[in-house]
């Protein structure tokens, strides 16, 4: 339980950015998933005790004040039309509704949300749901019922936000930034449909080698990618089925590996993750969807040896030197001059409590 003082001086609470390390996107369609969360990119959500309910546009990214038309249009073809007023807005929604649904008491006092990110838009790194994560853990402890609703369940309320703004997405991206740190996740129907979530695994950061983000200034966007697949799967295409399997099998053995520390392994599955993704699987993702500057980033990795894959729907790249440090300095140059950012992870560690880390009903 938080100090009154505590509350009544406002509360700040981070989610990170994550990075779909294997096994994406077969969480979308009941399979498993390795990811992590990362140090330098995260979303800021501030909730202070106020005596109206204010959601505070941010100065930067809920824009409305320009110089002129063409600055206007410039900013929407760049930024798009939405900031991050409606995910608070959907996650205030959600949190109520489950509370009350669940008979979880609210006491009667208002707030004041805002909140500041420096996660890359458009970078498949899950910057919208990094916001939801942080409002909502404002939302537990402000109204002191952390306690009332399980870690587990947690990804879902975030998802169930996003929904309600249309955001197509899967569970691997909330649970990655609920629980932080690196995870293994099992979505397999059996549990998700006994449990109501899948079968969610921390595992010891110091297991993962270095790793390097690659990702593009001006990216395409990475929200159009399981357009037509997703309905071939509720559709019983059996060649979607398979490679999708394939798919989610690839994290249960980058699981094995990371165990192991068997990073030769590990930098075969990264490989074959994007391949079956975008190549060996081209009817699934073709380069129209996936983007030609996303693919440029694996392609310009790969030039130089250096494993990668996507850390979600495109727009970053994730990627790992088996050759060590001189390799990485190859991808560093290679990346230069192609105009990409690259940068060495630094993981983020687990952001739950000892308390929540006992509570959790892993399987």
């Amino acid at each position: 339980m938080l100090a009154a003082t505590e509350v009544e001086m406002g509360l700040e609470r981070r989610a990170y950015a994550r990075v779909g390390l294997l096994g994406n996107p077969s969480d979308v369609y009941n399979g498993k998933a390795l990811s992590f969360t990362i140090a330098d990119f995260s979303a800021t959500v501030r909730l202070r005790p106020s005596p109206e309910l204010l959601i505070q546009p941010h100065p930067h990214h809920d824009l409305i004040a320009f110089p002129s038309l063409t600055h206007l249009v410039s900013r929407l073809q760049s930024e798009g039309y939405y900031g991050g007023v409606r995910l608070l807005m959907a996650i205030c929604k959600v949190f109520y509704n489950h509370c009350t649904q669940n008979n979880i008491s609210l006491k009667a006092e208002n707030f004041t949300l805002s909140y500041d990110t420096n996660i890359p838009r458009q970078a498949g790194l899950s910057g919208s749901s990094a916001i939801v994560c942080a409002a909502l853990n404002c939302l537990l402890d402000f109204y002191d019922v952390r306690h009332l609703i399980k870690v587990e369940l947690r990804p879902n309320l975030i998802l169930d936000a996003e929904k309600e703004l249309g955001i197509v997405a899967g569970l691997q991206d909330r649970v990655a930034q609920v629980y932080g740190g690196l995870v293994y996740m099992d979505f397999s129907k059996e549990q998700m449909d006994k449990l109501g979530h899948g079968i969610y695994r921390p595992l010891d950061v110091n297991l993962l080698p270095p790793l390097y983000l690659i990702y593009a200034e001006n990216p395409s966007d990475s929200g159009k990618v399981h357009s037509t697949v997703r309905q071939r799967w509720l559709n019983g295409d059996e060649f979607i089925i398979s490679c999708m399997k394939e798919v989610a099998q690839l994290a249960l053995d980058g699981h094995r590996a990371l165990l192991q520390k068997d990073y030769t392994q590990l930098a075969r599955l990264m490989n074959r993750n994007f391949d079956l993704r975008s190549c060996d699987c081209r009817e699934m993702f073709g380069d129209d969807v996936l983007g030609s500057v996303n693919i440029k980033m694996v392609e310009v990795a790969r030039s130089v040896g250096v494993s990668s894959k996507f850390t979600g729907s495109g727009g970053a790249v994730v990627a790992l030197c088996p050759d060590g440090e001189a390799q990485a300095e190859l991808l560093h140059k290679a990346c230069q001059e192609a105009g990409f950012v690259v940068q060495q992870i630094k993981v983020a560690p687990s952001v739950l409590s000892d308390e929540e880390l006992t509570s959790l009903s892993i399987c």
